[in-house]
């Protein structure tokens, strides 16, 4: 087995993820700007992203490693095309290409992150859109965490396949300018900005 790609990451329920409550929001007001209805789910896990998007009038199509998540999803859609895949493959060839590409609060889980970033590049039409949500880290943050004593359970250290790359703005925006993908716009959501749980960047592939 490829240790980068992680099959056994564990589903047990359909539900979303505690992340929904902050970022589903800001994620459909940037959908909801006419940027296209097509959307590319890349790690849709148990596919309840996807299940919301779909009831906003998207057509989504996705994929995850996660054995257990795909499972989950054809469960409680057996219509909605999400399937076992993984950012190391040749997904646009398999797929196509799509306006958005969606990946919310996954590239602190990936191992190669430059693979990544090359296939939602690949994924995005030319003057497509990528909305890219990680967890967030500036100075602040990183003080209160400290100060806090709360660094442990920050770096999940003891999560199988759990966070292994911590972003910041400037980090990740470099990692996907390497691959040709301009920032467009940032948000940080839940909390006040210098403390915000997670991050939202905005990407855009040339025409």
């Amino acid at each position: 087995m490829n240790e980068e790609i992680a099959t056994d990451y564990a589903y047990t329920r359909a539900d979303a993820s505690h992340t929904h409550a902050y970022l589903w929001a800001s994620v459909r007001r940037e959908l909801l700007r006419g940027r296209g209805r097509r959307v590319f789910d890349l790690g849709c896990g148990n596919g309840s992203s996807a299940r919301h998007l779909k009831g906003h009038g998207f057509e989504v199509t996705g994929v995850d490693p996660s054995e257990t998540g795909i499972e989950i999803a054809k469960q409680e859609d057996p219509i909605m095309r999400l399937e076992l895949g993984s950012a190391y493959e040749d997904l646009a060839s398999h797929y196509g290409t799509f306006p958005v590409v969606v990946s919310l609060e996954v590239v602190e889980h990936v191992y190669s992150p430059r693979k990544y970033a090359r296939c939602v590049h690949d994924l995005l039409e030319p003057g497509g859109f990528a909305i890219i949500s990680t967890p967030y880290h500036g100075y602040f943050k990183n003080l209160a965490l400290a100060l806090s004593g709360k660094l442990d359970a920050h770096f999940t250290a003891l999560w199988d396949h759990g966070h292994i790359k911590f972003w910041s703005i400037k980090t990740l925006t470099t990692l996907f300018a390497e691959q040709g993908l301009v920032l467009e716009k940032v948000l940080r959501v839940g909390r006040f900005p210098v403390l915000a749980k997670s991050m939202v960047l905005m990407f855009r592939k040339n025409e």
